[in-house]
């Protein structure tokens, strides 16, 4: 019999923490080997899980996990990863917000560990990628793309990394630079609509859990191509699927995309 994947948990005490210790049943191929957040979360040192006390020391935990799963901040993503690649553990990374130097360090490790990171690991919103990405290739030039998105009060980066993922898919069938094409403010007279951008709007307030919504917008028509998300359960079952997939694997930089294939 195949011994589960033991994982752990990086942010254990936080929202999405609990929601991937609640999911965690579903998924008999795994077991909690660790979990961990900072020294100040309360109920450090007292059992969060599954026998598992709350800790606020990874480097003391490797021993316990095989895959790590971190859905924090980058700076504490960054340090964590340096810790698995230490001890030649894997993570699936469901943190946002990186900047291209943050995100070229999780590049650079994943050439030693095997690293999954996505914006988002809902199994809904993957597929709305691919639609979106399909659709800019139907649809063409005739019609201008827009990304809207609501969060809750405190998510702290601008746009979430699930909307930038539906703009690079969006871009892609349009065959468009991102990088050139995104607009992410707009405010005073800022004259006709540019052709060939992507537009970003950013909601945030309340509890909204994460709403995304792609436009397309042609004249006398327009397509939306719309996910929302009720709770955190769709995330974190996907991002534990993505540890079970990812046990094992040899190093390399793997997304969603490789876990669904």
């Amino acid at each position: 019999m195949t011994s589960p994947v033991r994982i752990a948990i990086l942010g254990a005490a936080g929202r999405m923490g609990r929601a991937l210790i609640d999911a965690l049943p579903q998924h008999g191929s795994l077991k909690l080997g660790a979990a961990l957040d900072r020294a100040e979360a309360a109920g450090q040192g007292k059992e969060i899980a599954h026998g598992v006390a709350l800790s606020a020391e990874l480097a003391a935990q490797t021993a316990n996990f095989d895959v790590l799963i971190d859905f924090t901040r980058p700076d504490g993503t960054l340090a964590a990863v340096k810790q698995c690649v230490a001890a030649g553990r894997g993570i699936v990374i469901g943190t946002t917000g990186f900047t291209p130097e943050q995100r070229e360090e999780v590049e650079l490790a994943a050439q030693q560990i095997p690293v999954c990171i996505s914006g988002n690991f809902s199994i809904g919103v993957n597929l709305c990628l691919a639609l979106a990405e399909h659709a800019a290739r139907v649809l063409g030039d005739r019609f201008d793309i827009e990304v809207v998105e609501a969060h809750h009060r405190m998510k702290v980066d601008a746009p979430s990394g699930t909307a930038l993922m539906l703009g690079e898919a969006a871009a892609r069938g349009a065959q468009l630079s991102l990088k050139d094409a995104a607009v992410y403010a707009r405010e005073g007279h800022t004259g006709a609509r540019e052709a060939g951008t992507i537009g970003f709007a950013t909601i945030r307030g309340g509890d909204v859990v994460g709403d995304h919504t792609v436009m397309f917008l042609g004249d006398g028509e327009r397509v939306e191509i719309t996910h929302k998300a009720s709770n955190r359960a769709n995330f974190a079952n996907g991002a534990l699927r993505a540890a079970a997939w990812l046990s094992g694997k040899p190093a390399g930089l793997y997304s969603m995309k490789d876990v669904l294939a």
